[in-house]
């Protein structure tokens, strides 16, 4: 899930493309981690959008994860699903997804050793810088997610204001992900996806 460091998370608002048609991009690329977000509209159009998000990661051999529904999640059969604070309570949703990959959003070190505690199987942390992408705060910085990264054992996706210039200060901090949204798919996104790609290679190959 975490192999290659990064996380495209579809966010229509920011796309230069459709995202069904970004998505497809990205993992042309070689980014294996999709998360499936759509702030907007119904959820049978939610539903049937993430139906055809499944179809497209199984192509190619891709993980997915459904933003906010377990329902949902489960109705397409996608790897799991991640979580906010106001979202699911974690002990609720484990019973509903069983085994599948819950993940769950924090913002500061309590929060990360609650979701650790609670059975998570990663946690997003952030934002780590400012983002226009989504109201999560102020931002958190790479000093927090160090202090994180010391205290809990789980994954942690790094999310926030991340793109190719600061990324690296993000992976020195000890993230083992990124997630990225506007980064990706804003602009040209088969060049932006190449330049995440191949500077995360460089870093495991160095």
């Amino acid at each position: 899930m975490y192999h290659n460091g990064i996380c495209f998370i579809t966010d229509r608002d920011f796309c230069s493309v459709p995202v069904y048609e970004a998505a497809f991009t990205v993992l042309k690329a070689g980014i294996t981690f999709i998360q499936y977000r759509r702030k907007n509209g119904a959820r049978r159009e939610f539903y049937e959008e993430a139906l055809k998000f499944r179809k497209l990661t199984r192509y190619f051999g891709a993980t997915l994860i459904i933003n906010d529904f377990a329902d949902i999640a489960l109705a397409v059969d996608a790897d799991g699903v991640h979580l906010g604070q106001e979202d699911l309570p974690l002990k609720e949703a484990r019973k509903i997804m069983g085994k599948k990959i819950i993940g769950i959003s924090t913002h500061d070190l309590a929060q990360a050793k609650e979701a650790e505690a609670g059975g998570a199987d990663y946690i997003g942390f952030g934002p780590v810088f400012h983002t226009a992408t989504k109201d999560a705060g102020s931002p958190r910085g790479t000093e927090e997610l160090k202090l994180i990264k010391q205290h809990v054992a789980i994954p942690v996706v790094a999310i926030g204001g991340i793109n190719i210039h600061n990324i690296s200060s993000v992976m020195q901090a000890g993230a083992n992900a990124v997630a990225v949204a506007s980064a990706l798919c804003r602009g040209n996104v088969a060049a932006n996806a190449e330049q995440f790609v191949g500077f995360l290679k460089a870093l495991q190959t160095s």
